[in-house]
């Protein structure tokens, strides 16, 4: 059996998003090898703390080392907000390198696993041993137009942080570094691929999965439209609501009885989400709730008949976790959510040079989904093969296998 070491700054079985990703990822890849799981020394206690309660996990757990490596404490202080952070990360990667040099572990493959950007590097090539980098990607610049209706910052945090992305991918001598020693790299969409241009292996997946639930969506005679996400300029819930807002006013009285859009999240735009359901008069037509845990909801997913996510990102967690109940998802054509649902989904909306067009596109798709039964059926069959054939947590397993065991024949 063989041996991977897998470096993971983000792992924590009981959070979401990057930790659950890295938690998911390690535990898939020891369906099959003997695992060294390096992380942060944050993480020790929840991972510690999961196992001792999931004694039913021992055959995977068993045949998983964790390791522990932060930079010296007195290097943690500033570790606060997006730009440190990335900073911290950046050298965390380097300083990992070094430990592990030292350890001198006996491994055959390493595997740089998260955080999943592509714009900053690995240094795992120190270690001399045959590494695979990814899932990596990024988030695209947001188009000007849906930053109008948020304030300056989030303007300024998006552009500069698109200007830093392209520094990195253009003058960092690391990531090229990195790139042309990789084995192989896994991308999570094409966007990332045209921007490095790889020369060596790689393939291109969602980084995204989820576990197969045991129920299904629209247990509900109502049209519960769902969307959940972090209150921030990337999430477009600007464009929820006022697509929603449109379709919702050209219902009759008793359609508008049985229609609710349900929003689950929090973040800075708060605020800025009551307002616009305000200004566009469908508080009564609106459920908000705070972040909850994934099996709160599943009580949600359960009485939704459509995933609302005209997000901007590369990615999306809720993605999967909606389709795993046979959810449509309504979403933007783009690198993110648009090439994780199926090719064949219509539910799909193209950017246009203008705001008020996507809007009344996205309105459209609701007016269908809502009006034409056979329509939304066919989209739901859809989801449900896209989560069967490409979204379920032991396809990433099994991805991971088939890679290592490439990689080690090289």
């Amino acid at each position: 059996m063989k041996t991977i070491l897998i470096t993971a700054y983000a792992v924590n079985p009981y959070k979401g998003s990057e930790d659950a990703m890295g938690w998911n990822f390690v535990m898939q890849a020891a369906h099959f090898q003997n695992v060294f799981a390096v992380t942060r020394k944050n993480n020790r206690e929840h991972i510690e703390k999961f196992i001792a309660q999931n004694p039913q996990l021992k055959n995977q757990t068993d045949r998983i080392q964790f390791l522990y490596y932060d930079w010296h404490k007195a290097f943690l202080f500033w570790k606060k907000g997006p730009i440190l952070s990335l900073i911290y990360f950046y050298f965390w990667q380097l300083g990992v390198a070094l430990f592990l040099k030292r350890k001198k572990l006996n491994f055959d493959v390493a595997h740089h696993l998260n955080f999943h950007n592509d714009w900053t590097p690995t240094f795992l090539w120190m270690l001399g041993k045959p590494f695979v980098w990814g899932p990596v990607g990024h988030h695209p610049k947001i188009k000007k137009m849906f930053l109008q209706e948020y304030d300056f910052s989030a303007k300024l945090l998006d552009r500069f942080l698109w200007v830093l992305k392209n520094i990195f991918w253009k003058l960092d001598p690391f990531l090229k570094i990195a790139k042309n020693k990789a084995a192989c790299i896994w991308y999570m969409h094409h966007g990332s691929v045209e921007k490095l241009k790889p020369k060596n292996n790689f393939f291109i997946s969602p980084s995204i999965a989820a576990e197969e639930v045991d129920f299904k969506c629209k247990q509900s005679v109502d049209f519960v439209i769902l969307s959940v996400g972090r209150f921030v300029a990337l999430k477009g819930f600007d464009v929820t609501i006022k697509s929603f807002a449109k379709f919702y006013h050209g219902l009759s009285f008793e359609e508008k009885l049985k229609t609710k859009l349900v929003i689950v999240g929090t973040g800075k735009y708060k605020s800025k989400v009551r307002q616009w359901i305000s200004e566009n008069k469908i508080e009564n037509a609106v459920e908000m709730h705070e972040w909850m845990p994934r099996e709160q909801l599943k009580n949600i997913y359960k009485q939704s008949a459509l995933f609302f996510f005209p997000s901007h990102e590369g990615a999306g967690m809720v993605v999967a976790e909606a389709m795993s109940a046979d959810m449509p998802v309504l979403c933007w054509n783009n690198f993110g959510p648009g090439e994780i649902t199926h090719p064949d989904s219509k539910l799909k909306v193209n950017y246009s040079d203008n705001y008020q067009n996507g809007i009344n596109e996205f309105a459209e798709k609701l007016q269908q989904l809502f009006s034409n039964e056979t329509f939304y059926k066919q989209e739901q069959i859809l989801a449900h093969q896209r989560f069967q054939s490409l979204l379920k947590w032991n396809v990433r397993g099994e991805q991971l296998r088939e890679m290592y065991e490439k990689v080690k024949l090289l």
